[in-house]
């Protein structure tokens, strides 16, 4: 299943992002691809928002994994620095956790990823629109992206 969004402020894009926090489950796997400046720190300030994590949020680039305490844990990770190296540093931990994880520059860490898992894309249109693309075949973010659907008032 896909979905597409398309935001017209950063506040949008955080907006969308939130009514994904309120939605999530412990143990819910996010991936979060987008070239640089798309967006995707501002996606996850939203989602942790949704999670009612009441610390600023900020990209985990130099530390690659940032904790937050809300009403579920929320992990996020930057594996930007991760590209070309084969480290597997704990992902399972944290995938297999009762947090829910979102990847900054997932694909370099294919290998590590979860199969069934929420994959989000964030595409610069212009300045301001970003277009958002979430997609799954797995039943269980299949319904979640329905659920965010109804959320955002889109049939």
């Amino acid at each position: 299943m896909k979905y597409e969004k398309i935001t017209s402020s950063a506040i949008e894009t955080k907006e969308f992002a939130t009514n994904l926090g309120t939605l999530v489950s412990p143990g819910d796997v996010i991936t979060l691809e987008g070239d640089l400046g798309a967006g995707k720190t501002t996606f996850t300030q939203g989602l942790a928002v949704g999670l009612g994590v009441k610390r600023n949020v900020t990209s985990p680039t130099f530390t690659i994994i940032k904790e937050y305490q809300g009403r579920i844990p929320l992990y996020h990770m930057d594996v930007y620095r991760l590209e070309d190296s084969e480290e597997d540093i704990g992902f399972a931990e944290y995938f297999n956790g009762t947090g829910i994880t979102i990847i900054e520059w997932a694909q370099y860490i294919d290998e590590f990823l979860p199969e069934n898992r929420l994959d989000i894309y964030i595409e610069v249109i212009d300045q301001d629109r970003r277009k958002i693309i979430c997609q799954s075949s797995d039943s269980h973010y299949q319904t979640l992206i329905s659920e965010l659907k109804a959320a955002e008032g889109d049939k």
